[in-house]
């Protein structure tokens, strides 16, 4: 299994005529088979963080690792989900959903089993010869699931994955998450806009400063970890807690506005 850890990342962009500091001498490490959040303002250098953890960007400043080996580039074992799904909507959902075993030249026998299973897991198998156009919003983010379950990974990024989604859809979707999770144990870093999301499905809450970011507090949320958390008096404490560390760095208002690198 995998953890990851960020030692001091400083990252920036270039920008006309200046660049963009997205992360600034950022720390932060995540255990084995553990789940965090992170959330923070618009901008605050969010997805930069996922990126960095992905292998798809290089730090300025600092390095990235993975199971104790620096990141230089794309992980096996490393599933990335995005907002926007990343289907191709010419593919069936099977093929969306086993792209990443073709990508890496899994033999197709492994291709079929192992695609199988990962819709059986998010409740897909009857539509695997469907398309994304036929889809939902909600069924094609579990097939966005399904291609990272697909390959196995024991680090999962997600990139506010479920923000576009009605509420009930998006309750339902976090329940899968955790159950996933419980059940394969994997490392998780899911950036959401969300405080209740990021409690529902963080061990730890980490809360990034306004740019450039950099981990303003980290919270432990031990009692995570069952469906019928959201219900329970801790559950809204903690909500409460994690806005008051928000609104302590000028973060509310700002956690669903735009500009800037995520």
């Amino acid at each position: 299994m995998a953890d990851l850890e960020l030692r001091s990342v400083t990252h920036d962009y270039a920008g006309v005529g200046r660049d963009v500091r997205a992360l600034f001498k950022l720390d932060l490490a995540v255990a084995h088979g553990e789940p965090v959040a992170v959330i923070g303002p618009s901008g605050c250098g969010k997805s930069t963080l996922l990126l960095l953890a992905a292998g798809m960007i290089t730090p300025n400043v600092g390095e990235v690792l993975v199971a104790g080996s620096p990141v230089t580039g794309p992980r096996r074992t490393t599933a990335l989900i995005l907002q926007e799904y990343g289907l191709l909507p010419w593919k069936s959902v099977f093929h969306n959903a086993a792209l990443g075993l073709e990508i890496r030249g899994v033999s197709r026998a492994e291709v079929q089993t192992r695609t199988f299973e990962s819709l059986e897991r998010v409740g897909l198998a009857e539509f695997a010869g469907s398309y994304p156009g036929e889809l939902s919003g909600g069924m094609r983010q579990r097939l966005g699931l399904a291609r990272a379950l697909a390959l196995d990974a024991d680090l999962l990024l997600m990139d506010e994955p479920l923000s576009a989604l009605d509420a009930l859809t998006r309750e339902d979707l976090q329940d899968l998450l955790l159950e996933l999770w419980r059940v394969r144990g994997h490392a998780s870093v899911l950036v959401t806009h969300s405080i209740e999301e990021a409690v529902f499905l963080g061990r730890r809450v980490v809360v990034l400063s306004p740019r450039p970011g950099t981990v303003a507090a980290i919270v432990d949320n031990p009692d995570m970890g069952e469906r019928d958390y959201r219900g329970a008096p801790g559950f809204y404490e903690l909500c409460a807690h994690v806005r008051s560390l928000l609104v302590q760095e000028g973060a509310v208002g700002r956690l669903a506005g735009t500009g800037g690198k995520g």
